[in-house]
């Protein structure tokens, strides 16, 4: 069976040439009005990305991912590792959001959000522009030899993505550490802190080989989003589009030719430029429809509006609409399947809202020590217990004390005089709950014990009591 012309796309990438090499991408410099606004959308998320681990909310660092801790920080709540529920509760949250948007908006996310895009389009490619010139410019120095220009732009640029690289991975190591050890750690000197700086050197490495060689690679090769647009989207989807009906009409595109009425001829409007191919960063023909590589970044829609002036035609043949709204003239409906992510989501962040809100800043637990019974002491009856404190606020207890409640017995806790807890720390010990066997109605007795911090109740924590069935 011979292959569809049109489908032949679809057997090989942008970025890979027909001997299977890799295939430097050079894109046009974009321009225009979507272009315009993903700079100052960018440069918004660019100053939250850096601030995000530097910015404190009750003194909580407003995100950290503490994954050899287990301690993570988001919009100031802190969890601990047990409050891992809710922590996957809000990663479940934020991938439903993120399919939702897909299903309705497509991989505008991409486009628009993503650290790499936004990293790689505004500001590496920039500076790339700034120093080595426009699509042409750089295809030319990459093609001639190396001469005191080449090394000299090569060099600058290089040295320019490294420190940036740097300046990356000391933001990341901001999020994974915390933004105060960081900062203490750049106090007291790299010489004391050895393993930080090779992570931190593998981080750079790492940020300056994405952006300064792999690249969109990444989005096409490495990124699982871009291959789950195949079960998102469907015709009622709003993708970046180029309007098949429109660009082809019945006698397909050609080029543009001022001298002839293109309504009687039958041609579509696309003139074959190209310039929509050239402008992509991931170096896809949008006009051979949605594809995985195509990250709706808009540079397409720009150029294209822009060559569409030139020509005397209307804008818009690539633009942002369904398959339905093209083909069908359709207009946007909110779907069933919509509404139904929509509903999951809504029912979700409530949850997640009503366990943040009942939530402690303190967690205690009591449990009876494993392997061991009670014993008799006298006519009391004694049980030995582990304890576990967290403090998850920003203030020290320095003074920690225990309450028998609702039922009469003594309580000790072993060889500590003063029992403090740090904050955002944790302590622990052993402790002895002595009871009269008279006033024991049953061999397990559900006891319960207060936890104060001086004379401020922190927490109140349950246990079980054990005894004798029989006291004949």
């Amino acid at each position: 069976m011979s292959k569809l012309p049109d489908e032949a796309f679809r057997d090989t990438i942008g970025t890979i040439d027909e001997e299977g090499n890799r295939k430097f991408i050079f894109p046009k410099k974009p321009s225009g009005k979507f272009y315009d606004y993903r700079k100052w959308v960018s440069y918004f998320l660019l100053i939250v990305l850096v601030a995000n681990p530097f910015l404190k909310i009750n003194g909580n660092q407003f995100m950290m991912f503490n994954i050899l801790e287990r301690r993570f920080n988001i919009f100031g709540f802190p969890f601990w590792p047990q409050d891992i529920y809710l922590f996957v509760l809000f990663m479940i949250i934020g991938v439903v959001f993120v399919i939702l948007f897909t299903v309705i908006f497509g991989r505008i996310f991409c486009g628009w959000i993503c650290p790499q895009t936004i990293f790689l389009e505004m500001v590496f490619r920039r500076i790339e522009y700034w120093i080595e010139g426009d699509r042409g410019a750089q295809i030319r120095l990459e093609k001639q030899e190396w001469n005191a220009e080449k090394i000299r732009k090569k060099g600058i640029k290089w040295t320019i993505f490294l420190i940036i690289s740097f300046f990356i991975a000391n933001v990341f190591l901001a999020y994974l550490i915390s933004s105060d050890k960081l900062l203490l750690m750049i106090e007291e000197g790299p010489e004391n802190h050895v393993s930080t700086l090779v992570s931190l050197f593998i981080f750079t490495g790492v940020f300056y080989f994405i952006f300064a060689w792999f690249r969109e690679q990444v989005c096409i090769i490495a990124c699982p989003y871009g291959r789950l647009q195949g079960v998102l989207l469907d015709d009622k989807s709003i993708n970046v589009a180029y309007d098949f009906v429109r660009g082809e009409k019945e006698a397909g595109r050609a080029k543009f030719n001022k001298q002839e009425d293109r309504a009687t001829t039958g041609k579509g409007d696309c003139i074959d430029c190209k310039q929509c191919v050239n402008v992509c960063p991931t170096g896809i023909d949008i006009r051979n429809g949605t594809q995985m590589e195509c990250i709706n970044c808009t540079a397409c829609i720009d150029e294209c509006d822009t060559i569409m002036d030139s020509v005397g035609l209307p804008k818009g043949l690539i633009r942002y609409a369904s398959e339905d709204e093209i083909e069908k003239k359709v207009k946007f409906k909110f779907t069933p399947r919509m509404k139904g992510y929509s509903a999951v989501l809504f029912i979700l962040t409530g949850i997640l809202i009503g366990l943040l809100f009942l939530r402690s800043d303190v967690e205690a637990s009591i449990l009876r020590l494993p392997g061991q019974l009670f014993q008799h002491k006298g006519e009391n009856i004694s049980n030995i217990y582990t304890f576990k404190i967290i403090n998850k606020t920003n203030n020290d207890f320095d003074d920690i004390h225990f309450k028998l409640v609702g039922i009469n017995g003594t309580l000790k806790v072993v060889g500590k005089q003063e029992l403090k807890v740090p904050k955002q720390g944790m302590n622990g010990g052993t402790l002895f709950v002595e009871i009269n066997q008279n006033l024991l109605d049953s061999d397990k007795t559900k006891l319960k014990i207060e936890v104060y911090n001086g004379n401020k109740k922190i927490e109140t924590a349950t246990t079980n009591f054990l005894s004798p069935r029989s006291f004949d």
